[in-house]
């Protein structure tokens, strides 16, 4: 896997993905950004949950589970200290769908959580304390 990152000015950069994706980082003004892109620890942590979600979303549908809509709130602790790494990230699943089964939408997303997820496990291993749990939604 590849990636670049190239310098635009102050600190703003453009990530850019071997699959050819574009991604703008930059920082709060008060850190000589102008708040022009998502900050590089929040890409990160939407990488968690885009990863968490991806392999929840391929359980769920694999075991013909009828998902109309899946999200995954984020909240993370960082240290106060520098570097300003995280302490602790929870992962809420939110899964709405027609008549659903607990068992799998459980079994999703501890799969996720302990086999499947290369970036939340990576984190986990480092020391970052991990945490999921989900609620289902029914469509009326």
């Amino acid at each position: 896997m590849q990636a670049k990152v190239r310098w635009i000015d102050g600190v703003m950069f453009l990530g850019e993905s071997a699959s050819g994706h574009t991604a703008v980082m930059d920082g709060p003004p008060d850190q000589g950004g102008r708040n022009l892109g998502i900050r590089p620890m929040e890409m990160l942590l939407l990488g968690v949950g885009g990863c968490s979600s991806f392999d929840v979303m391929t359980i769920l549908q694999k075991s013909k589970q009828q998902v109309t809509d899946c999200y995954v709130d984020i909240n993370a602790e960082r240290v106060d200290a520098v570097p300003a790494v995280f302490s602790k990230i929870h992962l809420h699943f939110v899964v709405k769908g027609k008549d659903l089964k607990e068992a799998h939408v459980k079994r999703a997303v501890q799969l996720s959580a302990e086999k499947y997820c290369s970036a939340s496990i990576m984190l986990s291993k480092a020391g970052v304390e991990i945490s999921h749990d989900y609620e289902i939604q029914t469509d009326d």
